[in-house]
């Protein structure tokens, strides 16, 4: 057990020994070292483990594996937002890039703008390319929900693509929201 006291410094050949009034010298070229070998092994691991990485996403043609995207919402009895104020009325959305077999989310607030309870419901039109329903599937988890009049609710869309898609590169697609009493 180490206690307070004085560290004195003496210089003895190549390495430097630290002691402490009561203790016995500790050395610090044997710390040194074990230090720098844990370190060297650290290092490896990660050597070997980025270069795998590396190698799996070189093995991936980069080109046929995104499909930039975009989509229109068109809202019916609906108000349809960016922001849960519903200060930021969204017209659009950029689904970004996404590749095959992998699922975005995007956040989008409706608003009940009548006097009576709606029904909400999601519809799709107007796939261009229209292959494009083939192989994408957009979801939302809002389908058969009432929304009161008035009230504001966040839905999360989901766009799925199906890993086996080809040849689209692009897509635009009318997302249709729409409330009914």
């Amino acid at each position: 057990m180490l206690t307070a006291g004085k560290v004195r410094f003496i210089k003895i050949s190549y390495s430097t020994r630290y002691r402490l009034t009561g203790v016995k010298d500790i050395s610090a070229k044997r710390i040194s070292i074990g230090i720098v070998i844990a370190f060297a092994a650290i290092g490896l691991g990660l050597t070997y483990t980025t270069a795998g990485f590396i190698s799996i996403q070189q093995a991936m043609p980069v080109a046929s594996r995104q499909l930039h995207s975009g989509g229109t919402i068109a809202a019916i009895n609906v108000g349809i937002y960016s922001d849960y104020a519903c200060s930021r009325l969204l017209q659009s959305i950029d689904w970004g890039t996404i590749v095959p077999g992998g699922t975005v989310e995007r956040t989008v607030y409706v608003k009940n703008t009548g006097n009576s309870p709606l029904i909400l419901n999601l519809t799709t039109n107007s796939w261009n390319p229209a292959a494009a329903i083939e192989s994408l599937a957009l979801t939302w988890n809002k389908e058969g929900a009432t929304l009161n009049a008035g009230e504001t609710t966040m839905a999360t869309l989901a766009l799925v693509v199906a890993q086996d898609i080809s040849g689209i590169t692009t897509f635009s697609v009318a997302i249709v929201i729409s409330g009914s009493a």
